[in-house]
């Protein structure tokens, strides 16, 4: 992945887990990378966060506004970029990117008046970090929620967070490939067939690449002045790569965006889905945020570079 950015001047790529990077990472990330808080980059410390007066008033106004940092030692000494850099999305109170798309589609949907606390359920199929995005905003909200894993022993650190935060867990069962995709929803279905119950369907859910064209992209292009040519990010939803890909191409043409899938299961060339170990991305279904992006276009080669127009 870091080496698909390799082969021009700037490059930015996306980290997400919580489960990826330790306290301690967060601290050095809090002194020295650039953390957006008035609308501008500047560099904090720790002492400064602490001392600030600004006070949220609940956990989802923490979200976004995540660190960038520059990569020395990981990239290699084979790596031609200028810099490459990574957006530090477990800076996040739930510890993901996820926490982004969490609150925008539930705070868009209150917005049309389609959900309310105290009478809604709200119900989500999920490998782990859109569930707790979604349990923490729930909680801090009061919703009630249901998220869906497929029981998975890797997961279970993510099932017990989301019970933390007062959501209930359904396991389904697993399988290779698609299959488990196929059975959480199967479920899910059941569920909204119940009165106020109600999903944000983060694989289809507009909001969910919007979010990331307002927030994301534009931190991103502040963050770097400008100077990216290459974004680098994971095939969950497509989301991700929908949004901040398509607010890049808009701000320059020229920029390449890649879009990374597990090599186990190449559902976006035309492959058949199987069984992989990177939790979060390569859920074996095709995504139609990426497949609008290259309407008509084939799939292929092992590198797929999105030539996202910019918008008119």
């Amino acid at each position: 992945m870091i080496r698909a950015v390799c082969r021009r001047a700037h490059a930015v790529l996306r980290l997400g887990s919580s489960e990826r990077a330790s306290r301690s990472v967060e601290q050095l990330v809090i002194q020295r990378a650039a953390w957006d808080l008035q609308g501008q980059s500047q560099h904090l410390q720790p002492s400064e966060l602490v001392h600030s007066n600004a006070i949220a008033t609940d956990v989802t106004e923490l979200i976004g506004s995540t660190p960038l940092v520059a990569l020395h030692r990981v990239p290699g000494p084979d790596c031609k970029a200028a810099r490459v850099l990574a957006k530090l999305e477990f800076a996040n109170p739930g510890g993901s990117v996820k926490d982004r798309i969490a609150k925008a589609m539930v705070e868009q949907a209150e917005n049309r008046g389609e959900i309310a606390p105290g009478r809604t359920t709200i119900v989500e199929a999920t490998s782990g970090n859109t569930g707790i995005g979604l349990a923490m905003v729930c909680a801090a909200k009061g919703y009630k929620c249901i998220i869906i894993m497929p029981q998975v022993p890797s997961m279970k650190e993510r099932y017990l967070i989301c019970r933390k935060f007062g959501a209930h867990v359904h396991l389904t069962a697993f399988a290779p490939g698609a299959t488990a995709f196929v059975n959480m929803m199967d479920h899910m279905s059941a569920l909204l067939a119940q009165p106020d119950h109600w999903s944000p369907q983060q694989f289809s859910n507009r909001d969910n690449p919007q979010c990331h064209i307002h927030t994301t992209g534009p931190e991103i292009w502040q963050q770097t002045g400008g100077n990216v040519d290459y974004f680098v990010a994971g095939a969950g939803t497509g989301g991700t790569m929908a949004g901040v890909g398509a607010y890049l191409k808009e701000q320059n043409s020229q920029l390449k965006n890649v879009l990374v899938e597990p090599t186990e299961s190449r559902v976006l060339t035309g492959a058949f889905p199987d069984q992989h170990s990177i939790v979060g991305i390569g859920a074996g279904v095709p995504l139609p945020f990426i497949e609008a992006l290259s309407a008509q276009q084939p799939w292929s080669g092992a590198l797929i570079s999105l030539e996202l127009a910019p918008k008119s």
